[in-house]
């Protein structure tokens, strides 16, 4: 029989744009130590204790001055699909064998760019109850009480007297279009360059370039056959970030030399294997 303290949660955070996530568990006792039964669960998902747990979370987000988290149907859905796993299995985990991590989950069913999530999970008797144990553990109050985040969907499924919950966070980022990325990338660009004294670049339209970086993309990697046709004729800067403008120190070298004077940028934004949420692809060719 599947013996586990009623009262045990978990916590995970991740930089959701990639498959690296730091776990972080922890388990917290009630004195009332009940014990989960071999009961079967059914999926009886219970909206008003979710929407109790958004509440209670967003009143102590409140008193530390941390902005509201948004709820979102698509986040919601990830974390639902969590709970049943757990309610089936009977038991707590961030991952089940055979079951997404959790960035993969998120980009199952939202199309939002996350640049970072987190989890709580959690099983209790009620909700308010999995909110004090929440709080009082530290890695889940750090969940809870994040500023960063800004999007959450947490899941409860009531199976007899105990309920699965699932907490998930997310920080939403402003999706840009391909001209608004190119723009950002440009700009941050030419900002570095006036800060080393130098001319700004002229930017140069090179549909070669717009292809090389979407081949990025599509085979999952910055060294592609055409990339490295690029370098062998000019000076080449590839790279990945959620936030396109956020340039790589590499950058400053090719940024700061006086005898490049012209510029091509080309950005797209792809889910990969690497990047299951997506993430921008970054090229700059100077000459």
């Amino acid at each position: 029989m599947l013996r586990v303290l009623i009262t045990v949660v978990l916590a995970l955070g991740s930089l959701a744009s990639s498959e690296q996530a730091k776990v972080k568990p922890a388990a917290s006792r009630n004195s009332d130590r009940a014990i989960a039964s071999d009961y079967q669960p059914s999926l009886n998902y219970d909206p008003q204790a979710e929407q109790r747990l958004l509440d209670l979370a967003n009143h102590a987000r409140a008193r530390v001055g941390a902005p509201p988290l948004q709820f979102d149907e698509s986040v919601l859905s990830a974390a639902r699909a969590h709970a049943a796993e757990m309610a089936e299995q009977q038991q707590l985990s961030h991952q089940f064998t055979g079951e997404r991590s959790l960035p993969r989950r998120l980009a199952a069913t939202s199309a939002l760019h996350l640049d970072r999530a987190g989890e709580n999970v959690a099983l209790d008797s009620s909700a308010d109850l999995a909110h004090q144990h929440l709080m009082l553990s530290p890695p889940h109050r750090e969940n809870l009480l994040d500023p960063r985040y800004n999007v959450a969907g947490f899941a409860v499924i009531r199976s007899g007297e105990q309920l699965y919950v699932v907490e998930d966070f997310g920080h939403s980022v402003a999706a840009l279009s391909t001209e608004q990325a190119d723009d950002a990338v440009i700009g941050a660009v030419n900002q570095a360059r006036q800060a080393a004294h130098l001319p700004i670049f002229t930017r140069q339209s090179d549909a070669a370039v717009r292809a090389a970086v979407c081949s990025m993309a599509e085979e999952d990697r910055l060294t592609t056959r055409s990339m490295r046709a690029l370098s062998q004729r000019y000076s080449v800067l590839s790279y990945t970030n959620m936030h396109p403008e956020v340039l790589p120190a590499s950058a400053n070298h090719l940024i700061g030399d006086h005898n490049l004077t012209n510029v091509a940028v080309g950005a797209c934004f792809a889910r990969t294997g690497t990047y299951p949420g997506g993430v921008y692809w970054v090229g700059l060719v100077f000459y």
